[in-house]
């Protein structure tokens, strides 16, 4: 059966001299230039497509590293949106049969995100790929209740990725050891996931779901966390006078990424706090780098042969309108 990954990085060099200018700049770019991530990251055609075909993988979404355009000035964030939506499609362009991308937008310029979300869906975008803050912008802030309004009309899935705390939440609760271990708290080891997971609950509270029934989001690294703390969220739905519970929102608004996790307990979780038709595949390419035989055993760990094909490729191909 066909193997969809629905997350895998890329970055453009050009916006890579853009976030490396900008003061107090982003410190999670260290990661990508770790080992051989960058040659990987910059990589949209033969040895990408090499990587996947050793993986057993038959399609790739391309979507932008961590942190996006986000930390750039409204003008910069814009142009180097654009110029990265313009590369991805011609990529996709190139490869037809291999990858689809999900666009970059400039969150940093609030006026124009729907806009450039409308421009990339028109090339062949098939979703995009956001963050849960843009400078003091929290994601659910009503100057994006356009886009999202836009991205439920246009039915372009929304991918909320993990970024780097704010700089007062790193120094409350992320400092006090060595640096590299403040930025790995921070980051993979626990800041991103709880800063993602954050983002997506107040985009339930907010009732973006109630405005923008339509409205799909991804969540990766297994709904990052949310999906095992549904019993306390839900009490927050009584006190905030949402329509439905969390968990509701969580099984008709929210589809779940493994992001190269593939750990069967993770699994079974899943299944039991929402359904397989919720659940995609995705490795985190570079940064997480499953084998063949390492996706082979865990596809094994799913009941039948349907519910394998949902994961691995039908409700991707459902979500974002793909003809695999």
């Amino acid at each position: 059966m066909p193997l969809i990954a629905v997350e895998e990085h890329w970055i453009m060099p050009d916006l890579t001299s853009a976030l490396r200018a900008v003061p107090h700049r982003d410190e999670s770019l260290v990661f990508n230039e770790m080992g051989d991530h960058l040659e990987r990251l910059e990589d949209l055609g033969a040895g990408r497509i090499a990587a996947m075909d050793a993986q057993g993988i038959d399609m790739s979404i391309l979507a932008l590293t961590p942190p996006g355009a986000q930390p750039l000035p409204p003008e910069n964030a814009l142009a180097l949106s654009r110029a990265a939506n313009d590369l991805a499609a011609a990529s996709v362009a190139r490869h037809p049969d291999r990858f689809r991308s999900l666009s970059t937008l400039p969150m940093s310029s609030p006026t124009d995100v729907a806009g450039e979300l409308e421009r990339a869906a028109g090339m062949g975008h098939v979703g995009t790929m956001v963050y849960g803050r843009s400078g003091d912008l929290f994601l659910d802030d009503p100057v994006y209740d356009d886009f999202f309004a836009a991205a439920a009309e246009l039915g372009q899935p929304v991918f909320i990725h993990p970024q780097l705390p704010s700089p007062a939440v790193r120094d409350a609760s992320y400092r006090g050891f060595d640096p590299m271990t403040d930025l790995a708290l921070a980051t993979f080891g626990w800041g991103w996931h709880l800063d993602a997971a954050t983002a997506a609950l107040r985009l339930v509270l907010r009732g973006t779901f109630d405005r923008h029934p339509d409205l799909q989001v991804v969540l990766g690294h297994w709904g990052e966390m949310l999906l095992f703390w549904l019993d306390r969220a839900d009490i927050l739905s009584r006190i905030a006078g949402l329509q439905r519970s969390v968990s509701d929102y969580m099984r008709s608004n929210f589809f779940i990424a493994t992001s190269g996790m593939l750990n069967p307990a993770l699994l079974h979780h899943a299944l039991a706090a929402t359904s397989v038709d919720r659940l995609i595949f995705s490795t985190d390419y570079p940064f997480q780098q499953p084998t063949r035989e390492e996706i082979s055993s865990f596809l094994a760990h799913f009941s039948s042969d349907v519910e394998r094909q949902k994961f691995s490729s039908a409700n991707a191909a459902s979500l974002y309108g793909l003809d695999i």
